[in-house]
């Protein structure tokens, strides 16, 4: 008979790397676990201690709640319903909320980080900067938009997607025109176009403080990454800068609503040094953000995530700094002309002796599709003495890395894969 008196979680799951070892993040606490992945991420797993394991083609919402429905027949409600993918949050939340489970993220909560306006919407109304924005629910025209966001460039962006997928920068009212046409309005939201630099706050929330956070600045942008260019990052060394991007992120997530979680958050600094929120993800960062948090300061991002949703304790807590925590990242995309079979590439580790990690293409390997921040063409991570010294080190890699690649005749490409975050 089941034991219905210990904590049961049910699990969405598609991560197959370290970032998916749940029993490892539970350490110990009692429960009851039921995991619902995808193939690819059945290899994390610890399938012989869980309660159930469900491998799943899909983990849409109404493919899963008649699952999740029985399992709460046979084992009791869950406590709560998790997913750590940016593709699963809301899903997670939705079957929290059809279970009755008292755990978990809120569904109010996870919409507010969802949809793009309700986000931008709850942050300004805290006084703090936001791009402007209009919903594009009502089908406005290309000269309407333009008009009530006050000129152009603007941006055109899905309301709840993630890693600048479908994103457009449009300079004239005719692209404009020509990009509303082809997207569900409902769907769609337009906004002020930012010039600045880009920068990315992570870090860990619990009991409405910040636990642990770091601030870093972009090397190209994700928006660059999704039309054929490297896309990396550099940690922000202590100092005014770091501390007032940190407090500003910190009043955002204030703004949110959010008391206990992991976040990943997105800010512009324009020419004359405002702050202006972007936008901001209920979970870690992706591309290489979680392996260089815990190769440089010993946290598991995905970890703290996932108790801090669960309501359990924090594992990491804060120590004397070790060593160097200087650091960075940098990946490349697949080439532009798909399918593509490697032929040629250079390390830029001899070069760049700041490069402690890399992941290189295998001489012979077919690239079939544009591939996610986690399985590009070349991944670097770096760490060094300072934030100036790692950026140098980044920029000297982009100059020193090469790949050469010819078609592949007969292999079919593929859709893109599913980024990490």
């Amino acid at each position: 008979m089941t034991d219905r008196t210990t904590p049961l979680y049910v699990v969405l799951n598609r991560s197959g790397d370290e970032f998916g070892e749940y029993h490892r993040f539970l350490d110990g606490h009692p429960c009851r676990t039921v995991y619902l992945t995808t193939p690819g991420g059945l290899p994390a797993l610890d399938q012989d201690g869980a309660t159930e394991v469900h491998v799943c083609d899909s983990l849409a919402h109404d493919d899963l709640l008649p699952l999740v429905r029985e399992i709460a027949d046979r084992h009791g409600t869950p406590e709560a319903v998790f997913g750590q993918s940016e593709y699963d949050i809301l899903t997670a939340a939705r079957l929290s909320a059809a279970l009755g489970a008292p755990g978990g993220y809120g569904l109010d909560l996870v919409e507010r980080f969802k949809d793009k306006p309700a986000m931008k919407s709850a942050v300004g109304a805290a006084g703090l900067r936001v791009p402007r924005f209009l919903r594009l629910d009502d089908a406005p025209s290309a000269e309407a938009v333009v008009d009530a966001l006050g000129g152009l460039p603007l941006v055109l962006k899905p309301r709840a997607e993630a890693g600048s997928q479908g994103v457009t920068v449009v300079r004239s009212a005719g692209e404009l025109r020509d990009a509303l046409g082809g997207v569900d309005p409902a769907a769609y939201e337009c906004e002020e176009y930012v010039e600045g630099d880009i920068f990315h706050v992570d870090g860990v929330r619990r009991s409405g403080r910040l636990h642990f956070v770091t601030a870093s600045q972009y090397v190209h942008t994700c928006l660059d990454y999704a039309h054929g260019r490297p896309l990396g990052s550099v940690l922000l060394d202590p100092g005014p800068e770091r501390d007032e991007l940190t407090t500003f992120a910190d009043r955002c997530l204030r703004a949110l609503g959010l008391r206990d979680g992991a976040f990943h958050l997105e800010a512009i600094r324009r020419p004359g040094g405002e702050l202006v929120f972007l936008e901001v993800g209920l979970r870690p960062g992706g591309a290489q953000v979680p392996f260089l948090h815990v190769d440089l300061y010993g946290i598991d991002l995905f970890a703290e995530a996932f108790r801090a949703a669960l309501g359990l304790p924090p594992l990491w807590q804060p120590s004397e700094p070790v060593g160097p925590r200087a650091g960075g990242w940098l990946i490349y995309p697949a080439p532009r002309e798909l399918p593509g079979r490697v032929v040629a590439r250079t390390s830029p580790g001899s070069a760049v002796p700041e490069v402690y990690h890399e992941e290189l293409p295998a001489i012979g390997q077919i690239m079939t599709g544009p591939g996610s921040y986690d399985e590009g063409c070349g991944i670097f991570r770096f760490r060094g003495e300072s934030a100036a010294a790692v950026r140098a080190a980044v920029h000297t890699a982009m100059e020193v890395y090469g790949l050469r690649t010819e078609p592949a005749e007969g292999a079919e490409p593929r859709e893109g894969a599913e980024p990490r975050g």
